[in-house]
């Protein structure tokens, strides 16, 4: 019966690419003659394991698709509009900013760009309640995580706890121990404990109905006991109660993504629906894929039992106190070969996710800066981010690779004002400076009003004369001020001990200079 199925899925999958080409609705004819880059669902398909789900707010997963990528709703009117391409393959990101100019908006619908038409909405909730209308989850802040591929600014989807995606009606997802596999590009510095930033093949009725049930790659630091003293996230499968590194209801310590922050990861799994699975990461700036596991699937989950959901930042049963960012992944019928996800690593390293932008040491969108303190004790240190918290510290060209990222800031429109600016961390992509009881922080942002307004700062001559200084859009009384090594806001003459006037017009100066990390 499992054989007359696929074959029968096969058959439907092939007239529905047919159908569509007919149109004209998946871009250029077979026959187009012109050379093309191949994109992770033509590898795929060159391996009879055609992806029947392909998201992504950055670029087109296929060599010819032409569709859009995804929707966007602005708050001041609640109207829609898509986000296509550019000529080289990824998101227009210039029609959102437009679109959303003066106003706010979120992503309301991920486009898949396969031809089974398994879009991704905003989660409707389930066995948990979202926070949202009637129990839904909410959408992503469209411009809550801005990043640099194949040399555009795009934009990446930031989950915080309350958002989510899924389909529960989809086509031609594996179901009832069919194989898959199925990969994302999502951040190794940001996350969480909460369940469950998954992507992947999960219940429809958005309740849990036993193991096996899903089969979806998961990112998040796992809380069980043998894990707990690592500081890095872990990729693993969620196949409902319970999240496996390996066959074992235990820590796998190769599940970690080791080797110091790593702001992109590849996350692959996938899964035989019989007898096993594998899983696998990868750094998406460089290298190749590493091995996690490759075995049995754990005592009660063979054969698997997948229902054909697909969700994004959630779990099958709705949970939804996940933190992630997601920028692509496919899903496929059958499963793959090693070699064709080789090829795809090597196809996500060239997009240079998180490449430099070209702009330098300027108060400009887009500009990768330094921050040089201008008082005399000081000229030394530079603003940067130590465990979450924004400090001073020397820094020179004998720094370590990560004190020089972590001193590094991408300069973005302000996040409340577009007259004013945001400094979003180098490091950790969708992590802002923002000030939270009057000292400053790196939060991820989470698309909240109060969020913006304390992650959005205006620029005005230095008040030393030197450089710039930096009043809060919400106080402009209120100035950076580094204080005892530790950066505030501050007023000229406050009652805190960092509002001294004592080397405040130098303190709340500072040299916007060419970034440390290239």
């Amino acid at each position: 019966m499992s054989m007359i199925r696929s074959l029968k899925r096969v058959r439907v999958a092939f007239a529905i690419i047919a159908g569509l080409t007919a149109a004209g609705l998946i871009g250029p004819s077979i026959a187009h003659a012109e050379p093309i880059n191949q994109r992770p669902c033509d590898i795929y398909a060159a391996g009879h394991t055609s992806c029947v789900a392909a998201h992504s707010t950055v670029r087109s997963l296929y060599a010819k698709y032409t569709g859009a990528l995804y929707q966007v709703k602005r708050a001041s009117d609640n109207t829609t509009e898509n986000i296509g391409l550019l000529a080289d393959g990824y998101a227009n990101a210039a029609t959102q900013d437009a679109f959303c100019a003066n106003t706010t908006c979120i992503i309301t619908k991920i486009y898949d760009q396969s031809p089974a038409h398994n879009d991704l909405t905003i989660s409707s909730g389930g066995r948990f309640e979202g926070p949202g209308p009637n129990g839904s989850d909410l959408g992503a802040a469209a411009d809550a995580l801005p990043v640099t591929a194949g040399g555009h600014q795009v934009y990446g989807v930031s989950i915080s706890p309350g958002m989510g995606y899924r389909n529960n009606r989809t086509s031609n997802v594996a179901v009832n121990g069919e194989p898959e596999g199925m990969y994302m590009v999502s951040s190794g510095t940001h996350f969480n404990s909460g369940c469950c930033f998954d992507y992947g093949n999960a219940e429809t009725s958005a309740t849990d109905t036993g193991p096996g049930h899903m089969d979806a790659v998961n990112v998040s630091k796992d809380l069980k006991a043998s894990c707990q003293d690592k500081p890095e996230p872990g990729v693993h499968a969620d196949l409902e109660d319970g999240v496996f590194h390996w066959d074992k209801p235990t820590c796998n310590p190769a599940s970690y993504v080791r080797g110091g922050p790593r702001p992109f990861i590849s996350a692959w799994l996938k899964n035989n629906g019989r007898t096993r699975f594998a899983l696998k990461w990868g750094d998406a700036q460089s290298g190749g894929i590493n091995k996690i596991y490759a075995g049995a699937l754990p005592r009660g989950y063979a054969p698997m039992r997948q229902e054909g959901a697909i969700v994004l930042g959630v779990g099958g049963d709705n949970s939804h106190a996940s933190a992630g960012s997601f920028f692509e992944g496919v899903m496929t019928a059958g499963f793959p070969t090693d070699s064709a996800d080789n090829a795809i690593q090597s196809n996500i390293v060239a997009v240079r996710y998180g490449a430099p932008t070209g702009l330098s040491g300027k108060l400009t969108p887009g500009s990768e800066i330094s921050l040089q303190a201008t008082t005399a004790c000081c000229t030394g240190d530079y603003v940067r981010n130590r465990n979450g918290a924004a400090v001073i510290a020397p820094i020179t060209p004998s720094s370590t690779a990560q004190d020089k990222a972590d001193a590094t800031w991408i300069v973005r429109r302000g996040l409340a004002d577009n007259s004013c600016i945001s400094f979003e961390s180098k490091n950790m992509p969708g992590d802002f400076l923002r000030h939270q009881n009057l000292a400053l922080h790196l939060h991820p942002f989470d698309g909240t009003a109060l969020n913006r307004s304390d992650a959005t700062f205006c620029s005005q001559p230095g008040k030393n004369g030197k450089g710039n200084s930096f009043h809060t859009m919400n106080d402009p009384t209120n100035y950076i001020r580094h204080y005892d090594g530790k950066v505030y806001i501050a007023k000229d003459g406050g009652t805190n001990s960092w509002d001294t006037t004592a080397h405040w017009t130098d303190d709340v100066s500072f040299i916007v200079n060419p970034p440390w990390s290239p």
